[in-house]
């Protein structure tokens, strides 16, 4: 029998990622997502939020680590993962999280027709707004 585990989420950074190393030397970072979804009940228009832990491996959770913060909207593509886990307390535990593949960044603030969104380092980013520079825009005729 066949079977897929494949996940793609769009949402935002509900945390800043923390980023750790194995005792190999192998980059992760963690971080949760937030996933909103609009419906219509009724007459009425409601609101839905989904939250995911999010787990990045080796230099892509280096560059999330370096890139992105609270509030920073991404799209990841992944794959779930259950954990199970036992207590100090004898009490067994799961949970059911996304290992992503890929996490592209996406336009901050609602941008929907750029291709991309403009991300600075973390330390450029705690600057002045008037020492930063805007980076150069290229010009093609659309």
């Amino acid at each position: 029998m066949a079977s897929l585990n494949k996940v793609f989420l769009i949402g935002n950074l509900t945390r800043d990622p923390e980023l750790r190393y194995t005792p190999s030397g192998a980059a992760v970072a963690s971080f949760g997502l937030a996933v909103n979804r609009k419906y219509r009940q009724g007459d009425d228009l409601k609101e839905d939020v989904c939250f995911v832990d999010i787990t990045v491996w080796n230099k892509q959770a280096e560059t999330c680590t370096e890139y992105l913060s609270k509030g920073s909207p991404i799209l990841v593509e992944g794959r779930l993962n259950y954990r199970t886990w036992e207590t100090d307390e004898g009490q067994k535990r799961s949970k059911l999280d996304v290992v992503a593949m890929n996490v592209q960044f996406l336009p901050k603030g609602g941008d929907s027709g750029s291709s991309g969104g403009s991300y600075a380092k973390k330390d450029a980013q705690s600057r002045d707004a008037d020492d930063v520079s805007p980076e150069p825009e290229d010009d093609i005729p659309l």
